[in-house]
């Protein structure tokens, strides 16, 4: 009786060690292949255009911590709309100190969405492994489109610089192709659209955003 009941007693014990354990390397694979996925994403596609090393460390922290949160609160059944809504807080937050660009600010909504889709991806009725493999795949998909815009392949790379013009006089109605013309003589770039985007009476100087495509 003694004996029996002491194997009652254990028998629960080993099966939450082997749940425990079963959940730990599901959240570490689901955690290295969405950790792959964001490496690739930005020293593979983002740094080589952009070049800033300053953001690599706010990407891969906001990626884990989305990942880790919705992993855990998908534990006790967070539906998808919840996951979405904490990945809409998240998407929507801005430094203060700082202006961040548009284009680094859609880097930081893709490491985002590519944590929140790393730890809530499931297919029903499926094995683990049938599931890392989807979500290789659309981790993949979202790596290839991103790296396809970014390239030369469909159009043209536009790029945009901002210098300070101190030649006033030419910033009047009338003088647009003038004004185009300087602004190639003087940046060395091939303008080819320009916009006025601020204009100092006092110091005699304007602020103008250059448009070119680069070759």
């Amino acid at each position: 009786m003694t004996l029996l009941q002491l194997t009652n007693d254990v028998a629960p014990v080993f099966t939450g060690f082997e749940e425990l354990q079963k959940i730990s390397s599901k959240i570490f694979l689901r955690l290295l292949i969405d950790l792959v996925s964001v490496f690739v994403l930005v020293r593979f596609i983002y740094y080589p255009i952009y070049k800033h090393r300053e953001l690599f460390f706010t990407y891969f922290i906001f990626n884990i911590v989305i990942f880790l949160i919705c992993f855990l609160l998908n534990k006790v059944e967070l539906s998808m709309g919840a996951a979405f809504g904490l990945f809409a807080v998240f998407s929507m937050l801005r430094y203060k100190t700082e202006e961040i660009a548009i284009k680094d600010m859609t880097y930081l909504f893709l490491v985002i969405a590519l944590g929140l889709v790393s730890a809530v991806t499931k297919v029903k009725d499926t094995a683990d492994s049938i599931e890392c493999l989807f979500l290789v795949g659309i981790n993949a998909t979202v790596l290839l489109i991103t790296y396809l815009l970014e390239s030369n392949l469909f159009m043209k790379k536009e790029v945009v610089k901002t210098i300070l013009y101190e030649n006033i006089e030419m910033i009047r109605a009338g003088k647009e192709a003038e004004l185009l013309e300087d602004l190639k003589l003087r940046t060395g770039f091939n303008v080819h659209r320009y916009s006025i985007y601020k204009i100092d009476f006092l110091k005699d100087a304007a602020q103008i955003k250059v448009y070119y495509y680069e070759n």
